[in-house]
């Protein structure tokens, strides 16, 4: 849409007056339904999502979704846990931004836009629906789940080309594995495990300090044997210093624990100077963290404005209640190990998008400073137009949404059990220490996941 210069300010001025107030952040408004969830009480978040239906035809869809699909996951609903995710599924493959709704979202307040999901956001939704799945005994449509993340893995990969960002999951490929196991496809699985162990190695060493982890080791040799690959075990056998003899027919129980809650976005404001330059140019200037962004403002005589304020979103980290797990069985204990950072995830993904977050918001307040000084000219008033250059800076909004339900990291381990009913005591280490007695019942020769949620978190931190 082409606005005449002067009424094109006036509608800048009017959506900015529109959305004049600062708003708190979405953590802020979702507060109680956090404050449920971390304590467990999931029937309080489960009529927190009944009450608030309006979101599911609104900007918010995506987090009422899948916000709706961690509740019933959690209470153990695991169809009407897939009925959400399968909406949130659906309506992220349908993601079709709306011209006009982006571009007042532009001008205005990125708040104002439909939220779509972050990269790896949309990847949890694979993963909840293959657990919900497993959990119902679907193992085939498990499967079909894993092979849909799979090439989700395979686009996230395309769509990124630098090996500094996150473009590939390495958790992920481990879940795959698992699921394969599942079904004694063993071949599959020490496929999906090589590929985390390339990731980890090669990807998160770097991203974000940690690398494979050693039971992820021993699953590729120990798949490699059940598989019939002789090369491949002698291979990982002597790379990771294992020496595995297959037990007949053996058992084990995969625990996955699913740690703490993952960071919330908050908004964070950076005062600019503008200095002008020649032939209609400007730069936004920020000393303190070395930040420089040329504007071009053309033939609009901006003298009066010497600063502006942009706002971004940034993370806040909730540290969680339980900082290591043990589990043990016959005498034998078997610490749970770090899988995934999701936290770290978040920022990463945050991170990679920030200079054009940074030029965004600011072309938008330079948008508004125009259309300020505009309308201070053609009223003959630059007092007006320098009270709504103010007022721009101070209506400036960040989007602070984010799926706010999904665990802070992921840690698993495997434990060879007896076929039969057995019980495995698993142990939360943390400021005070909490101990769970599972109970499990294992076909001879199987694999059986044990998904565990301790979601206890402090409040936000920078």
């Amino acid at each position: 849409m082409i606005f005449p210069p002067k009424n094109f300010a006036w509608f800048c001025i009017s959506l900015l007056l529109l959305g004049g107030c600062t708003k708190p952040s979405f953590y802020q408004k979702t507060y109680n339904f956090n404050k449920s969830i971390s304590s467990g009480q999931f029937e309080q978040a489960e009529k927190f999502i009944e009450e608030n239906k309006k979101f599911e035809s609104g900007r918010n869809k995506f987090l009422y979704y899948v916000n709706g699909g961690m509740v019933e996951h959690l209470k153990g609903d695991f169809n009407a846990s897939n009925d959400y995710f399968n909406r949130a599924d659906l309506f992220v493959e349908d993601a079709q931004k709306k011209i006009l709704e982006q571009g007042a979202a532009f001008l205005l307040n990125p708040n104002l836009s439909t939220y779509y999901g972050e990269d790896h956001e949309i990847l949890l939704i694979h993963y909840y629906k293959a657990l919900n799945y497993y959990m119902l005994g679907q193992t085939d449509e498990a499967l079909v789940e894993a092979r849909r993340l799979n090439l989700n893995l395979q686009r996230l990969s395309d769509k990124y080309k630098s090996d500094k960002k996150y473009k590939r999951d390495a958790f992920m490929h481990v879940l795959i594995g698992m699921i394969y196991e599942t079904n004694q496809g063993y071949n599959d699985a020490f496929i999906a495990y090589r590929n985390a162990y390339e990731i980890y190695e090669k990807d998160y060493r770097d991203l974000f300090g940690f690398g494979s982890p050693d039971q992820l080791k021993e699953d590729l040799v120990r798949t490699a044997t059940l598989a019939g690959m002789h090369e491949e075990k002698l291979h990982y056998e002597s790379t990771f210093k294992l020496n595995y003899t297959p037990a007949e027919k053996e058992s084990s129980v995969v625990i996955l624990w699913n740690n703490g809650m993952g960071p919330v976005k908050e908004e964070w404001g950076i005062n600019f100077t503008l200095i002008y330059l020649n032939n209609g140019w400007v730069e936004f200037v920020n000393n303190e963290y070395g930040y420089a962004f040329p504007f071009y403002v053309g033939n609009q005589d901006l003298q009066g404005v010497t600063w502006i304020k942009a706002v971004f979103p940034r993370y806040a980290t909730r540290k969680p209640w339980f900082t290591s797990a043990t589990a043990s069985y016959n005498t034998q204990n078997y610490p749970l190990q770090l899988a995934e950072n999701i936290n770290a995830i978040s920022y990463k993904v945050l991170e990679e998008r920030m200079m054009k977050e940074f030029s965004t918001s600011l072309i938008r307040v330079a948008l508004k400073q125009v259309a300020a000084h505009q309308i201070g000219q053609s009223a003959d008033s630059p007092l007006l137009g320098a009270a709504l250059s103010i007022t721009a800076s101070a209506t400036e909004g960040a989007d602070t949404r984010n799926w706010q339900t999904i665990p802070h990291s992921l840690y698993y381990t495997r434990i060879p059990v007896a076929p039969g009913e057995q019980t495995i005591s698993f142990t939360l280490h943390g400021p005070k220490e909490e101990t769970h007695q599972l109970q499990v019942n294992v076909k001879k020769g199987s694999t059986q996941i044990y998904p565990f949620y301790s979601l206890g978190a402090f409040e936000p931190n920078k």
